[in-house]
């Protein structure tokens, strides 16, 4: 391996090293000051890997944050801020069981059109927010913040008993979908099932990484994220571009909760989980909007929030695993920072050494032609 190729992956791998040990150190220092033990909760949470069952859970709750990620990192790339990812993900798994609830085809053909649903009502609801700012020039940051509030009440109105919604005892649903819309899981025996969409993750990781870094498109969607001027002046709208990256963004963010719909629940209702758009923008952080990093990312906040419960058991309190994440996005922020300055500085003193060396050599061969000319 080349050394600059070597001085890349040390950078990349950098940056999540340091934040993850700082998290840990900081993580510590509140058990310390709380007058609990700071190792023994790791060790508890450490322990629980070798369980079948949670290796299973842990999986399954990755594969929906995987999703979430990839979403955000589309909108990194594109130096855009889809902070809608929530509301993106909930409105169309809700869309899907609603359609999952009353339509009822042959499997082969009700479960693309539940993910069709679920890609269409995401990129819609991302697209409103390109929308506004390609056109308005409103921040999207700002606009997809009120769409996530906007969803929450188009959710609530969908589940009226006069429209869509069915009451179970005190929990509003959608009712339950018809099966052939299920999609069935990988078995683990004792352990449980792993979600079969799963292996749509894995499927989305593989393109998302195809489309950036081997086709024009993923190229002109990186040029317009790090310039638009310049990829204005090479061809690119960067208009366009903007509208499709969160169209792009929204239509992933609206499969992230698929996996446990059509593999578990098969009903959206008030225990359909929450909040895994937001917990996406530090899986995307953390993974560097790589889908390697991400996976190891998604894999890493699962098994914080799956390995957390057992706390309780041994006299601590499972909101360590919260404050470990919250400590992580913050150690995140602050140690690429300073793994980039410090690339930087070898950087300079890399093209400053070859420009000495260069002058010098310069200065050697003006020599040698005048001792010649003598």
């Amino acid at each position: 391996m080349k050394k600059f190729d070597k001085e890349r992956v040390l950078l990349a791998v950098a940056g999540p090293v340091i934040a993850l040990a700082v998290a840990f150190v900081l993580s510590a220092i509140v058990l310390v000051a709380s007058g609990k033990n700071p190792v023994e909760p790791f060790t508890v949470m450490f322990e629980q890997i070798g369980f079948s069952d949670i290796q299973v859970l842990v999986i399954n709750q990755a594969s929906m944050y995987y999703i979430a990620a990839l979403a955000v990192a589309i909108g990194f790339r594109m130096n855009l801020f889809n902070i809608g990812v929530d509301g993106q993900y909930q409105l169309a798994a809700m869309m899907a069981a609603v359609v999952g609830a009353h339509a009822n085809l042959p499997a082969a053909l009700q479960i693309p059109l539940l993910l069709v649903t679920a890609v269409l009502t995401g990129a819609f609801w991302s697209g409103i927010a390109g929308v506004l700012k390609i056109t308005r020039g409103v921040s999207e940051v700002v606009a997809t913040i009120m769409l996530n509030a906007i969803a929450t009440s188009v959710i609530a109105y969908l589940w009226l008993p006069d429209v869509f919604g069915v009451k179970v005892g005190n929990n509003n649903t959608t009712g339950e979908m018809h099966e052939s819309g299920w999609i069935p899981g990988i078995s683990m025996g004792a352990a449980g099932e792993i979600y079969g969409l799963v292996l749509l993750a894995v499927l989305l990781g593989i393109g998302y990484w195809v489309v950036l870094n081997r086709t024009r498109f993923g190229f002109d969607l990186r040029a317009s994220g790090a310039s638009t001027t310049a990829a204005a002046a090479s061809g690119v709208d960067p208009k366009r571009m903007v509208l499709t990256a969160m169209l792009l963004s929204g239509g992933l963010a609206g499969l992230a909760g698929l996996p446990i719909l059509l593999g578990d629940t098969h009903t959206y209702s008030l225990n359909f989980p929450t909040g895994i758009g937001f917990l996406g923008i530090g899986i995307a952080l953390l993974g560097r909007n790589s889908p390697v990093g991400i996976a190891f990312a998604a894999l890493l906040w699962a098994w914080l929030d799956k390995a957390s419960p057992e706390l309780d058991f041994h006299g601590y309190d499972k909101e360590i695993a919260v404050i470990m994440q919250g400590l992580i996005v913050l150690s995140v922020v602050v140690s690429y920072e300073a793994v980039r300055e410090w690339g930087l500085r070898r950087q300079q003193r890399r093209v400053g050494a070859e420009l000495a060396a260069g002058l010098a050599l310069g200065a050697h061969t003006n020599t040698v032609k005048e001792v010649a000319g003598r």
